[in-house]
């Protein structure tokens, strides 16, 4: 990068760092005229010429400038202006455009206006008015930004439309191939160039990309698919069957009810391609279209279904899926009450006429509510749900204490101590005369390190104790922790937050007196799960 230095860390102060600019340049793949090279070069001209000398270069290349998110040059910059970290006192940027194309002009002249409280000002040195805050800069600067933000508006609704325009002449815009299909590059004569493999894409804008049969191997699975399915068996069983022998999918993940079903509703089977089904414009949320928009360019691709059976499959899901009135929802599952005389997901899922449970959940939050609104009290005690975030409120609030304990011990030391919170509720025996454990949900796989089991009273309202303990001995989803256990395999107990915290402090001390058989958890895979250690502590 043109005059590019190496960052030095340390502050500066405000005289020596007169002069002194970062540059900030960035690249979506629109023109070449903004690639990196020559913002630099222009920058790096403009810097001479203001006698400023560039200290640090922030970059995003490849990235688009609608949001900042997606932008870690920028949310770097930022961040050292905010923090007071920055050794610099301009910022030159090539234009107002590689600042950002925000959809919100108040946006990008927030993130300005960061810099300009820190005293740092902001130069766009391909612009033909100077940044100094006067009237006719602030009005011209304002203009360029709506400007941007409409540039990007009116190449989307371009970019849209030749999608559209190339989709009804059947070739394909972006994505992975279904499953026994692959793409064929072709030049503008429609004349092959060879196939795609997954991660390949095409350069030249004359080419295009097209679809065509796969192997026969696969080509023999998707007509089995829609065999299977057309005599009687469902997503999940073909999906299991196909598992079973070992057939692999076209993203290397094994079959389920959710890729089996997707499958049989594609019309690349039939020789048809079918584009905008949903659309996604300037990286805002993804919109399912209705039918009426869907471009459809029919018998563009050698079909490898015949049309009669993917309507017969087509028709079986439609008859499946019944729309159902709210109340009828609730009287069916009043008669399924009187029937079973109890409730449960099991039962509600394994009942014909009734919607699945996750209906019900859309349609009325949880199961809970649906229970209230036919009467129904279920035996099984729910109280923990409405616990969950007070639970999780005391484990933050415990994961920051043991954090700032073991930075208190040596806030120098680069040890770490990987600990993870979980909350054991009390459970009674099966039997009377059985004794009572605590249940530990592990949820996700455990970092190498320790688990706090946070045990619970008998009615799970208030703590009792913490026990401490490798996560090593926690493999399985559900740990059952009896008090006998417990003892069994020596699992260190405390009696309050305090004392575990001291005992914590003690193993991460960096001494030899601390390598304690405490101090050598056994070595597990590693997880994203939320660690402690002496820089950070996270639930």
């Amino acid at each position: 990068m043109v005059n590019a230095l190496v960052v030095r860390k340390t502050q500066l102060p405000n005289a020596q760092k007169m002069f002194r600019a970062a540059q900030y340049v960035r690249m979506s793949t629109d023109y070449q005229r903004y690639s990196i090279e020559n913002q630099a070069a222009f920058i790096a001209a403009y810097a001479q010429l203001h006698s400023l000398s560039i200290v640090r270069t922030y970059r995003d290349e490849g990235e688009s400038g609608l949001k900042i998110k997606n932008r870690p040059g920028l949310v770097q910059l930022l961040d050292d202006v905010r923090s007071g970290h920055a050794d610099f006192d301009h910022i030159l940027v090539y234009d107002l455009s590689r600042w950002g194309r925000f959809q919100d002009v108040d946006e990008s002249a927030h993130y300005e206006f960061i810099c300009k409280e820190a005293g740092i000002k902001v130069a766009y040195c391909a612009e033909q008015f100077d940044n100094d805050g006067s009237m006719m800069s602030s009005i011209v600067k304002n203009i360029k930004r709506v400007m941007a933000a409409e540039y990007s508006r009116e190449l989307s609704v371009k970019v849209h439309a030749g999608q559209c325009r190339y989709a009804r002449l059947g070739f394909m815009l972006g994505g992975r191939a279904s499953y026994a299909l692959r793409r064929e590059l072709v030049d503008e004569k429609l004349r092959s160039k060879g196939v795609l493999k997954n991660g390949d894409r095409k350069y030249l804008l004359t080419d295009h990309v097209r679809l065509r049969p796969g192997s026969a191997d696969e080509v023999a699975i998707v007509r089995w698919i829609f065999q299977e399915f057309l005599q009687g068996k469902s997503e999940t069983a073909i999906a299991r069957q196909l598992n079973r022998k070992a057939v692999p999918s076209s993203t290397g993940q094994p079959w389920n009810r959710a890729s089996i079903g997707r499958l049989l509703r594609n019309e690349n089977y039939i020789g048809n391609v079918v584009f905008n089904k949903r659309s996604r414009k300037l990286r805002g949320k993804n919109i399912y279209n209705l039918p009426d928009a869907w471009i459809r360019s029919e018998d563009c691709i050698e079909p490898i279904i015949e049309r009669a059976v993917f309507l017969g499959a087509k028709k079986i899901i439609a008859e499946r899926r019944v729309e159902l009135p709210e109340e009828e929802m609730l009287k069916r599952l009043r008669r399924t009450l009187m029937k079973e005389k109890r409730l449960s997901p099991a039962i509600i899922d394994r009942t014909v006429g009734l919607p699945c449970t996750a209906t019900y959940r859309n349609h009325f939050g949880s199961l809970r509510n649906v229970y209230r609104l036919i009467g129904y009290t279920s035996k099984r005690n729910c109280d923990y749900i409405d616990s969950r975030q007070t639970w999780a409120n005391l484990i933050a609030k415990f994961a920051s204490e043991m954090d700032a304990a073991i930075k208190t011990v040596d806030p120098r030391s680069n040890r770490k101590a990987s600990i993870s919170f979980r909350i054991a509720r009390w459970c009674p025996g099966k039997k009377k005369h059985h004794s009572p454990y605590w249940a530990i949900r592990r949820e996700v796989q455990l970092p190498a390190g320790w688990l706090v089991a946070i045990r619970l009273t008998e009615g799970n309202r208030t703590v009792l104790d913490f026990v401490l303990f490798p996560t090593a001995e926690m493999n399985r989803p559900v740990m059952k922790l009896s008090e006998r256990t417990r003892l069994r395999r020596e699992f260190h107990r405390f009696n309050n937050f305090d004392a575990l915290v001291q005992s914590v402090s003690r193993v991460t001390k960096p001494s030899r007196a601390s390598q304690t058989k405490l101090a050598q958890p056994s070595k597990q895979p590693r997880s994203s799960q939320a660690k402690t250690t002496s820089d950070r502590a996270q639930r």
